[in-house]
């Protein structure tokens, strides 16, 4: 029995415990510390990788010091932990509420550039919805119309161009799979999106060469020529405008007259034709 006692004695007494501070003035426990003591914490946490902890750290910094300068830098570095932690969505909330409550902020650059970072990062596969990438895509640039001279600015430039490579890489994935399945028309529409939309990227090339290799399925021979000779002369070493080479070559289509007799205008004057 004496045994028995000493076991139940601490249990009743963390039930005594645990009803307190259920209770109507659990509150009470409430203890305010500086605000640069909890932000110290906070990057503490930051320099151990304990992103969450360090988040609802500076978190807490906010809500006991709302109106202080450290509440401030601490929504932003919030933000910053979620990111390091890959909470995207709450990074963005913490970045998007800095942005609507201090909007002048010389500091709200970097928040527009975490917002588009978090998009970034989370783009997915060509073969997925690419709403994320679109995301993206509108974030990247909203922070080059922002602050066009800042450092972020030449960053999220070089980011741009990525996402645009991204967002034609789907175009040619759909464009191949109506390909496969004689659907030309709609795989036409498809690769003159690239060339018209994302011409700065690495997919033209194939672009091209796929419109070749649509029009001979459809029997439109000369437009077939006419890509295939903008092709070799803009991507004349291009294993593309080989390909496209060979197709016309087997299908008694022939290139190299136009290529030779051509002036340099012509091609400008056939682009212009094909694309707008």
């Amino acid at each position: 029995m004496l045994r028995s006692s000493r076991l139940i004695t601490p249990i009743l007494a963390a039930a005594v415990l645990a009803a307190c501070s259920s209770g109507p003035d659990a509150e009470v426990a409430y203890v305010e510390r500086p605000a640069e003591t909890i932000y110290g914490d906070a990057l503490r946490s930051m320099d151990r990788r304990q992103y969450r902890l360090a988040a609802a750290q500076f978190d807490e910094v906010e809500r006991q010091h709302p109106y202080s300068e450290w509440a401030r830098r601490s929504m932003l570095m919030a933000a910053f932990a979620n990111y390091q932690g890959q909470q995207y969505e709450e990074a963005i909330s913490d970045a998007q509420r800095f942005i609507s409550l201090h909007p002048g902020n010389r500091s709200a650059a970097y928040a527009y550039y975490l917002i588009a970072i978090c998009y970034f990062e989370q783009i997915m596969d060509v073969g997925r919805d690419q709403q994320t990438t679109a995301q993206a895509m509108e974030a990247l640039e909203q922070v080059v119309r922002r602050f066009p001279d800042s450092r972020y600015a030449t960053d999220a430039r070089l980011k741009i161009d990525m996402t645009r490579d991204h967002l034609a890489g789907k175009e040619m994935d759909v464009g191949r799979w109506y390909l496969r399945r004689d659907y030309h028309l709609a795989a036409i529409n498809r690769f003159r999106n690239v060339i018209e939309e994302y011409g700065t990227t690495s997919h033209v090339p194939e672009a091209l060469h796929r419109l070749v290799e649509s029009y001979v399925a459809l029997g439109v021979d000369g437009e077939a020529r006419q890509v295939a000779a903008v092709l070799g002369h803009n991507f004349p070493g291009s294993e593309w405008y080989q390909n496209s080479y060979d197709l016309l070559t087997r299908e008694g289509i022939t290139l190299d007259q136009v290529i030779e007799n051509e002036d340099p205008s012509y091609f400008d004057r056939a682009w212009r034709r094909l694309f707008g």
